[in-house]
């Protein structure tokens, strides 16, 4: 998987959103490639997990601050899915906000992430939406 970044990737460093990331992928080219396009625009990934059990850990860790504003989740990794992790997260901090980030989303999975209050479904072909994925989910929580 290549992806190359263009000027219109890059945002100004002065410019911060405020936003916190959690990046959660068993990839670590993937999370790498992920946090290279979210700190471009602007947002500040304060840790990376490669499972499910280590991202609770460090979302435990983080609170108090810097409490990530969004966790990203893989949902296929070894232990815990990135729908099992959401699930627990959000029986303790249901305004946690969580976006499944899989390159096999289907209707199925989109649904079940719904129902458990997952803000937002990204297929990883479209990692470079996803900053503005994350600022509009933001935003649109207030």
């Amino acid at each position: 998987m290549v992806f190359t970044m263009s000027t219109a990737d890059v945002v100004d460093p002065e410019v911060a959103t405020g936003v916190t990331i959690l990046v959660v992928d068993d990839a670590p080219d993937m999370r790498m490639v992920a946090r290279a396009f979210l700190e471009r625009a602007g947002l500040v990934v304060v840790g990376e997990a490669g499972d499910g059990d280590e991202a609770l850990q460090m979302w435990r860790d983080l609170d108090p601050p810097p409490i990530p504003s969004v966790i990203i989740l893989d949902n296929q990794m070894p232990g815990s899915s990135g729908l099992e992790v959401a699930e627990q997260i959000l029986s303790e901090m249901p305004d946690q906000v969580i976006v499944l980030f899989s390159a096999y989303l289907n209707a199925d999975l989109v649904a079940q992430a719904k129902r458990l209050g997952v803000a937002g479904c990204v297929p990883k072909k479209d990692v470079r939406q996803l900053p503005g994925i994350i600022k509009d989910i933001v935003a649109a929580r207030g």
